[in-house]
C-alpha cells in the first residue's frame, strides 16, 4: 500500500509528489519579460549620463533638467495617441513602432550638434515611449491568466528592476569611452528587444481572437464605471508622485541639503529603496494571486506612505536609509496588486489601449507634478511638509481603495 499524505484543502496525495506551486507562465509571458530586461537596462545606460550630456552644449541646471522632463511631457500628451493605435493597431505592432521610434532618437541624441537637437531628439523618444510602454501593459493584460495576474505583474516589474539596477553600472563604465556611447548602446538595445517581441512572440493578433472577436474595445466611460479602475487612477498617480516624482527629484536633494550627508548619501537611499522593492517583488505577487488585489494595495499605499512621510523628520542617515528601505517595501507591496487589478477590470478577451492609456497618464502626471509641488513645499515650509504631503496623498489613494471592489475572483482551481 503505497503511502499518502493530506494537502492542505483535505485531499490525499502520493507522499512522494510535491504540490506545484502554480500555474507555469506562460512562454509569451517569458519573452516579455526578456524585452522589458533589455529596455529597463538600455534606460539605466542613459539616466546617469543625460544631465551630464546635456550640459556640454554649454547651458545651466535647469536646461539640462528641461531634457529630462521634456521626455516625460512627451509620454503624456502622446498617451491618448497611443491607445487608439493599439485599439486600431493591435499591440505587438505599436510595442514594436514603440521601441524603434525610441531606438532611432536616442540613437540620434549621440549625434546632436546643439541643445535644441538634443531636447527635440529626446521628446520624439517620448512619444515612441509611451507606445511601447502602453502597448506592453495591453500585452501583459491579454497574455496574462487569471489566476496569475498578480505573479506576472511582480515578475515583470522585477525584469525591469534588475534592469535599471544593471543599466547605470554598465552605462558607468561605457561613459568613460565618451557621454556619446551609451545612447549608441540603449539604442542596440532598444533594437534588439523589438527584435525579440517580432520574432519570438507568438500570441495571435488581436482582431484574430476567436474568443474575443466580437468583443468590442473596453470604452474609458466603461471603465471610470468601475470603482477599482477609478481607485486604480488615484493610486497610479499617488504611486507616480511619490515613487517615479520625489524619490528621484526631492529625496536627494534631501540627502545632502537636509541631512549634510554628502552625494553618496542619495546614492545609497535610492540602492535601499531598490532592495526593499525587489524583496517584496518576491512575494507580493502571489499574494495577490491568492489573497486578492485590495489587501495588497492597502498594505502597500499604507506603507508607502508612511515612511514616505517619515523620511522628511529623520536627522541621521541611518534612519533616513530605514525609511527608505520600507518605502521600497510598500513600493513593492502594492506595485503587482495595482497592475493585476486594472487588468482584472479590463479582461483578457477586449482591448483596452485608451483605458491602460489613461490609467499610464496618471502615473506621468504624478511625476510631473509631484517634484514641483514637493520642491516649493520644501523651499517654504521645509522638508518635512514636502515629505508629508506626499505621503498624505498615498494615504488619500488608500482611503480610496477601503471603497473600491475587490477584482480578484477565485477558480475553482484555487479553492
Amino acid at each position: 500500500m503505497s503511502k499518502t499524505t493530506r494537502s492542505a484543502d483535505g485531499t490525499r496525495r502520493p507522499a512522494g509528489l510535491r504540490q506545484p506551486r502554480g500555474p507555469r507562465l506562460p512562454r509569451d509571458i517569458k519573452v516579455m519579460l526578456v524585452a522589458a530586461f533589455l529596455i529597463a537596462l538600455g534606460f539605466g545606460l542613459v539616466a546617469p549620463v543625460l544631465p551630464q550630456f546635456a550640459t556640454t552644449f554649454d547651458v545651466g541646471a535647469t536646461a539640462a533638467a528641461v531634457i529630462v522632463s521634456i521626455f516625460a511631457f512627451m509620454r503624456l500628451v502622446f498617451a491618448p495617441a497611443g491607445g487608439a493605435l493599439i485599439v486600431r493597431l493591435g499591440e505587438r505592432p505599436v510595442y514594436v513602432a514603440g521601441l524603434l521610434i525610441v531606438a532611432a532618437s536616442t540613437a540620434a541624441c549621440a549625434f546632436a550638434q546643439d541643445y535644441w537637437q538634443l531636447l527635440v531628439f529626446r521628446g520624439l523618444g517620448g512619444a515612441g515611449s509611451v507606445m511601447f510602454t502602453v502597448a506592453s501593459m495591453a500585452l501583459v493584460v491579454r497574455l496574462a491568466p487569471p489566476e496569475s495576474r498578480g505573479r506576472v505583474s511582480g515578475a515583470y516589474a522585477s525584469a525591469f528592476l534588475i534592469g535599471n539596477v544593471c543599466g547605470p553600472i554598465v552605462g558607468g563604465l561605457l561613459a568613460g569611452f565618451g557621454l556619446r556611447v551609451p545612447f549608441l548602446a540603449y539604442a542596440a538595445a532598444l533594437v534588439l528587444a523589438a527584435a525579440v517581441v517580432q520574432t519570438q512572440l507568438s500570441h495571435v493578433p488581436a482582431g484574430s481572437r476567436e474568443a474575443g472577436a466580437s468583443a468590442p474595445a473596453m470604452l474609458l466611460r466603461e471603465a471610470l464605471r468601475d470603482s477599482a479602475y477609478r481607485a486604480g487612477l488615484v493610486s497610479s498617480f499617488a504611486n507616480g508622485w511619490a515613487t517615479f516624482g520625489v524619490r528621484m527629484a526631492t529625496v536627494p536633494l534631501f540627502a545632502v541639503a537636509a541631512l549634510g550627508a554628502g552625494p553618496e548619501s542619495a546614492g545609497w537611499a535610492l540602492a535601499v529603496f531598490a532592495a526593499g522593492n525587489a524583496a517584496a517583488l518576491t512575494f507580493s505577487g502571489r499574494l495577490a494571486d491568492n489573497l486578492g488585489r485590495k489587501p495588497m494595495m492597502l498594505a502597500g499605499l499604507v506603507v508607502t506612505g508612511l515612511a514616505t512621510a517619515a523620511i522628511g523628520f529623520t536627522h541621521e542617515l541611518p534612519w533616513f536609509l530605514l525609511a527608505s528601505t520600507v518605502a521600497g517595501i510598500g513600493s513593492g507591496l502594492l506595485g503587482p496588486a495595482q497592475q493585476a487589478a486594472v487588468a482584472d477590470v479590463v479582461g483578457n478577451e477586449r482591448s483596452g489601449g485608451r483605458v491602460l492609456a489613461v490609467f499610464q497618464m496618471t502615473a506621468d502626471s504624478g511625476a510631473i507634478v509631484g517634484p514641483v509641488i514637493a520642491g516649493l513645499l520644501a523651499d517654504r515650509l521645509g522638508y518635512g511638509w514636502a515629505f508629508g504631503v506626499t505621503g498624505g496623498v498615498l494615504l488619500v489613494a488608500a482611503a480610496g481603495w477601503v471603497m473600491a471592489r475587490e477584482t480578484f475572483q477565485r477558480t475553482p482551481a484555487q479553492g
